[in-house]
């Protein structure tokens, strides 16, 4: 899943950062209203987390250039302005959810969990392709019974490959979902995940189930 979080003041922008990719997220961030805009209408994100009083242009009018702009990403505003009225507001600007600030990062995780479930239902429930499990909510996977420890990187990357089971995902469509927008695509780093996951997933058994699409990707098939 991939998140761009709207915030200003650069230590929390940090904090939320750092805290929703050890949960295997891939978090870009904007440092304003104009560049948040920006990036909200040319990259495809799965959540925006947007603070109202951000410079450039304001949360609220970005909410609204959002829902304008077809762009339908769930949107959780997260803001120091407490007051019923700016709820309201940010509620009718297009928002679907509110948290203010100070907060507890473990009930911004719950409502990212939530507004990422309303999204895609998928998300709550165990993925499975054969005889491999994993659990987005547990954060666990298992094949043949046995429990597989996985980085929270290779367990973002094979969440993405078993959501597109049996359809091709190419390097570029890994690296927007996987990565984030920092990423070097003249790396191979894709390439070394994969043999990660196949080393952990694959290897020892009787069917292979990440296979190498020539000049294409890669595929998650039984």
């Amino acid at each position: 899943m991939r998140i761009l979080v709207i915030e200003d003041q650069p230590k929390i922008a940090s904090f939320v950062k750092r805290g929703l990719k050890e949960e295997g997220y891939s978090i870009d961030i904007a440092g304003d209203g104009e560049e948040g805009l920006f990036l909200a209408k040319t990259q495809d994100y799965d959540l925006i987390i947007l603070d109202l009083m951000i410079p450039k242009i304001d949360g609220l009018t970005v909410c609204h250039q959002l829902r304008q702009n077809q762009i339908t990403s769930p949107i959780l505003i997260l803001t120091v302005k407490d007051q019923v009225q700016d709820k309201v507001a940010g509620l009718d600007a297009g928002a679907d959810d509110y948290l203010t600030k100070p907060f507890a990062f473990e009930e911004l995780l719950a409502r990212c969990r939530a507004l990422l479930r309303r999204q895609k239902p998928s998300v709550s429930t165990k993925l499975q392709v054969e005889d491999l499990i994993l659990d987005p909510v547990q954060h666990k996977v298992i094949r043949g019974g046995q429990e597989i420890n996985l980085t929270p990187k290779e367990f973002a990357l094979l969440e993405y490959l078993m959501r597109n089971e049996g359809t091709v995902v190419t390097r570029t469509m890994i690296a927007e979902h996987v990565w984030d927008m920092n990423f070097d695509s003249f790396t191979n780093v894709i390439d070394v995940y994969i043999n990660y996951l196949r080393n952990k997933i694959d290897r020892g058994r009787e069917k292979s189930l990440i296979q190498t699409v020539r000049g294409r990707g890669y595929i998650l098939k039984a």
